[in-house]
């Protein structure tokens, strides 16, 4: 697989950055301590998808330490190596989606869907964990069940708006694409 990167992915790791870390503080309660619904989440997925595993893999290694950073004071690294991990899996298919040539379609959106749910599902189910007991000593008990809850909120979340963003671009992009042949 070739991985392209120029100004144009530079440009999306910034922006998706920014973007990350300002909805950093968007969070939506779902009972579980020190976890929740975040739409900066969609967004990593979106442009992931759009431009691949290293725009993915930065926006969420760079996007979390600084939005931890910011609004909390410290890093939790545990939990940002995960982001990059998903940010990564799903960008590894970002050509196979089909985006920017406007065919983003039931087939992709399966791809796409399943890639993230099983980026997640490593980054949150194993990884997390795995890290906070490592770097943190906190109980497995608790770490286990906020992974599985962390998991579940970002295949939601990148689920419907990830994909609806997605969708909504390739349509945009396909018409972009099409008018610039007629030319």
């Amino acid at each position: 697989m070739k991985v392209k990167f120029g100004i144009k992915e530079v440009v999306a790791i910034g922006i998706g950055t920014a973007l990350f870390v300002a909805l950093t503080t968007v969070q939506i309660p779902i009972g579980i301590p020190n976890t929740y619904l975040q739409p900066r989440m969609a967004i990593m997925g979106f442009l992931a998808a759009v431009f691949g595993p290293i725009v993915g893999a930065v926006i969420g290694l760079v996007g979390h330490a600084l939005g931890d950073a910011i609004f909390y004071g410290s890093v939790w690294w545990s939990w940002v190596f995960p982001d990059a991990l998903v940010g990564l899996a799903i960008g590894l298919f970002a050509a196979k989606y089909k985006v920017m040539e406007g065919g983003f379609d039931r087939k992709n959106i399966i791809l796409f869907n399943a890639m993230q749910l099983c980026g997640n599902a490593v980054a949150w189910i194993l990884a997390a964990p795995i890290l906070d007991i490592l770097i943190y000593a906190e109980p497995a008990d608790k770490v286990f069940v906020q992974g599985l809850f962390a998991f579940l909120g970002n295949v939601i979340v990148i689920g419907v708006l990830g994909t609806i963003l997605l969708v909504a671009y390739s349509k945009v992009a396909g018409r972009s694409k099409g008018l610039k042949k007629e030319d």
